[in-house]
């Protein structure tokens, strides 16, 4: 198991940029896809972008491609989530998560084992 602590979230204006950091303890972390889930008040949890445990093989959803990027930094045990252009829909509690996922699995179809306690992003009009 894994234990995740997002960090980032806050207040920012449409257009602007946050970049969201889930710092990882335990060692099977570099073995793990990660994957970045949001939910907005009165809608249901959304996958946002996913990666594999070696960097090489990205998801996004269609609501964020071109303006977000995950990455992961497995010496440091963290993973990033760069949110530009941001929108009032980007609005949510995005809650990093992670799990082990088949190789011939897509990654989209992630069912995360662990997850961060959330970290709310608000971008104002």
């Amino acid at each position: 198991q894994v234990q995740l602590v997002e960090s980032g979230g806050g207040l920012v204006q449409v257009g602007g940029s946050l970049r969201l950091s889930c710092a990882a303890s335990g060692r099977m972390f570099s073995s793990y896809t990660m994957a970045w889930f949001r939910q907005a008040p009165g809608k249901e949890r959304e996958l946002v972008a996913a990666i594999r445990w070696s960097g090489g093989s990205t998801y996004y959803a269609d609501s964020v491609k071109g303006r977000f990027t995950i990455s992961r930094d497995n010496a440091k045990n963290t993973m990033y989530l760069q949110m530009n252009s941001l929108k009032p829909e980007d609005t949510a509690v995005y809650y990093c998560t992670g799990g082990l996922l088949s190789p011939f699995k897509s990654i989209a179809t992630i069912d995360p084992d662990d997850w961060g306690q959330g970290t709310q992003v608000t971008v104002s009009s």
